[in-house]
């Protein structure tokens, strides 16, 4: 698995995650979603995602959007 693959997976959890949570647990969780949605946004503008600097800390090899 890339590095790109493990960020949009990763993105992917939180996403479907945090709206399982605001669905069952409270509302306040679909900030949760919010917050993914505009790390994706930021990562794609600027190039920085945490996400991918983890994954590459822990051998993961590089993709395409990030190296």
């Amino acid at each position: 698995m890339s590095i790109d693959n493990a960020v949009l997976s990763f993105a992917g959890l939180v996403v479907l995650v945090g709206l399982a949570l605001g669905w069952f647990i409270s509302p306040w969780w679909f900030l949760l979603t919010a917050f993914a949605g505009l790390n994706m946004m930021q990562a794609g503008i600027t190039g920085f995602c945490p996400a991918a600097m983890i994954f590459r800390a822990i051998g993961l090899k590089p993709g395409c959007a990030f190296k």
